[in-house]
């Protein structure tokens, strides 16, 4: 995902909640002209405060740890991206239909995938994890469906190993 600002994250929030600046100032006891300084990088607003205008526009701000990468060299020399820990994605993008760029689907360009379709989102996994970069790992794979599918996933086994610790700290013991 792109980086984003602080105003460009107010404005997007106030866009989507569906609020002129005069209404979030007024929910948010502010005026009109701090929203607009705020939302064109004019002013830069306090952590309170820029919560508070996330909030009045149905959104909260989020602390996450980050994710980081390492390469792992497979058998064959290939790479693989692994991550330290498992990507989570919201409902719309973890059930989204996809087209994977020509470095993840090679064999079939343009064809959609229906991640809602659990076959469909196996394909995708597959690929993702198989081709992808890290990037590709944190636009297409969330970490719960990756878990409830990871028996079925037709894997090399330098890459399964790769992966096994993060996937085997949200299996429970049988």
């Amino acid at each position: 995902m792109p980086a984003v600002s602080v105003a460009g994250l107010l404005e997007e929030a106030r866009h989507k909640a569906g609020l002129s600046q005069q209404q979030l100032a007024e929910q948010a006891r502010t005026s009109r002209t701090a929203v607009s300084a705020y939302e064109n990088g004019r002013k830069k607003p306090t952590l309170d405060t820029a919560e508070r205008l996330l909030r009045v526009s149905g959104f909260e701000l989020d602390m996450r740890p980050r994710i980081t990468f390492r390469s792992v060299t497979g058998s064959r020399g290939r790479v693989f991206q692994v991550p330290d820990r498992l990507p989570s994605l919201s409902p719309h993008q973890a059930f989204a239909t996809v087209t994977l760029p020509l470095s993840l689907n090679w064999s079939q360009p343009g064809r959609e995938y229906r991640l809602r379709d659990r076959s469909d989102r196996a394909r995708v996994y597959e690929a993702v994890l198989r081709e992808g970069q890290a990037q590709d790992v944190l636009t297409y794979v969330d970490g719960a469906l990756l878990v409830d599918l990871w028996d079925e996933l037709v894997l090399p086994r330098d890459l399964r190993a790769a992966w096994e610790s993060s996937i085997s700290e949200l299996i429970p013991a049988q």
